[in-house]
């Protein structure tokens, strides 16, 4: 992918630019493959080389037919085996020229001049121009004065000018490979150096989230659809942010819409828009998100929630880039960048019926699968610490640390919500601390307390045999007690071992004597 912005920067890029302006008095501006542009000449201060350019650019509908010969031209790159196209312009006789970039083996846009003229354009011909130009809405003065200063460019003259540009072309692609490989060298190199607690706005230092960091790392870059699965509350948003901010869209507008808050009628309105009179109700025009982030990253959370129509909708737009308004008569093009989440099982509702298989396979041509936080034990305590430290800040309250009991039940619970649930605890534990400097046990919610407060009753010891020998018994006790604690620990055997007051080495033996070794059991020792 292009970094147009580093792009229209480059010094020789400039340099280049300048000296083809001076020699053939023509603006040089690029587009993507999709025909957006990416230099200023859109920019009401641009300086323009050419006074035809703009004089057009100042026209009701001059930038309109600056688009349809954008489209034309790269139509015909695509399709043409060369690497550089020249055609006519919307206006007669005015001539544009094109030169592909190509990048990794891959079409990714054009570097375009215009305008010129040929030295075989005849009076006549001009006349046909001036007139073409005035019906267009310019002024006597301004066409006479941006015709007559029309570059006549001779044949020889037209192969110096087929070179430079084709050389612009060539010094973008060989800059964004260049750039591509350091970006991945780096990449590497941080990956060597070791883990990293944080990527973007997400936490957490365990294996789980380094494998998520490393994953995300690969795929910002690229233009692909992601699918991100997981339970609510593990930050399937904050992913597709942090994709969206480190890929080369981050410039462009970021969307996120929630497809379960909305019924059919509404959701399609609120993703493709409507035109006014589509409805009762519809006094205007409304532009949908895919409208809105065209050229950017639109996210769109609980994708599973979307009726089979909707999911139709969808398809279109993802395959063919357009989408129609409710109401409307005629489609729009899009170039947007969908990151989809699901907390649901889409392969069950693919096999129900309630999910259509071609769209899964649209959305899921990458997986991201966030872990339970259940499943990132390490990062309880890196997340606490910075939500007590963001609350502290925020409310003002004296910076605060945690009682070492605190610490032991939060480590302990299971957190169903996930990293939204801990935050939201963290935050009213700041509150009902007050003024106090420690977080005491005692502010925990009564589901924190209660999930992990009291000794085991007897009932749970049903297969205990209290029957037997005293040391069958006992063993039988011992073999309960270090299963539960395993469970309970998320077989961290170091902390099991601190709970029960045994050496982690006596914990070890026990669990291999009473075959409590998860992993063994898992290859079926």
């Amino acid at each position: 992918m292009i970094d147009w912005k580093n792009i229209k920067d480059l010094h020789a890029n400039k340099k280049l630019e300048h000296v083809i302006g001076k020699w053939f008095g023509v603006d040089i501006f690029y587009t993507d493959k999709y025909g957006n542009i990416h230099s200023s000449i859109k920019d009401k201060d641009h300086e323009f080389l050419s006074h035809f350019f703009k004089v057009q650019m100042q026209l009701s509908f001059g930038e309109q037919y600056l688009k349809q010969d954008i489209e034309k031209g790269l139509e015909h790159l695509q399709k043409a085996d060369k690497s550089f196209f020249y055609f006519d312009s919307f206006f007669p006789h005015v001539r544009m020229f094109a030169a592909k970039i190509i990048v990794d083996g891959e079409f990714q846009g054009a570097v375009f001049s215009y305008p010129y003229v040929t030295d075989q354009i005849t009076s006549a011909e001009l006349d046909e121009l001036k007139a073409k130009f005035t019906e267009c809405g310019a002024s006597l003065e301004d066409t006479d004065l941006a015709c007559d200063n029309l570059k006549k460019i001779e044949l020889k003259d037209y192969e110096y000018l087929k070179e430079l540009i084709c050389l612009v072309a060539e010094e973008i692609s060989t800059v964004t490979t260049e750039v591509a490989k350091r970006e991945a060298r780096i990449a590497d190199l941080n990956a060597q150096v070791g883990n990293k607690y944080r990527y973007h706005n997400m936490i957490g230092k365990s294996a789980p989230m380094q494998k998520i960091y490393h994953l995300l790392t690969k795929i910002s870059k690229s233009e692909a659809t992601i699918l991100i699965q997981g339970e609510n509350g593990t930050g399937k948003e904050m992913v597709a942010k942090a994709i969206h901010y480190n890929s080369p869209r981050k410039d462009a507008v970021f969307m996120a819409v929630n497809c379960s808050a909305f019924n059919d009628n509404l959701l399609d309105s609120e993703l493709f828009g409507h035109v006014k009179g589509a409805f009762t109700g519809a006094i205007k025009d409304k532009k949908g998100v895919f409208e809105v982030a065209n050229g950017g990253t639109l996210f769109l959370d609980e994708i599973g929630d979307m009726t089979l129509s909707m999911q139709v909708k969808l398809l279109r737009v993802l395959q063919e880039g357009t989408f129609m308004p409710v109401g409307a008569t005629s489609p729009r093009k899009v170039n947007v960048r969908v990151v989809a989440a699901t907390n649901k099982p889409l392969k069950e509702m693919i096999a129900k019926g309630e999910f259509r298989e071609d769209l899964y396979y649209r959305v899921n041509v990458i997986n991201v699968a966030l872990p339970a936080l259940r499943e990132r034990f390490d990062d309880i305590p890196v997340l606490m610490d910075h939500f007590l430290e963001k609350k502290c800040a925020e409310s003002g309250h004296p910076t605060k640390t945690w009682g070492k009991k605190t610490l032991e039940k939060m480590m302990d619970y299971k957190w169903p919500g996930n990293v939204r649930e801990l935050q939201n605890e963290v935050e009213r534990l700041v509150v009902l601390a007050g003024e106090d400097k420690m977080i005491t046990p005692d502010l925990l919610s009564s589901r924190i307390t209660d999930a992990v407060d009291g000794p085991v009753s007897v009932g749970s010891l049903k297969g205990v045999n209290t029957s037997g020998s005293m040391k069958q018994a006992l063993e039988e006790l011992e073999a309960f007690m270090i299963k539960e604690g395993l469970k309970r620990c998320n077989y961290n055997k170091s902390r099991l071992a601190k709970e029960l007051g045994i050496s982690r080495a006596s914990l070890i033996t026990k669990v291999d004597k009473y075959g409590l070794d998860k992993r063994k059991q898992a290859v079926g020792e």
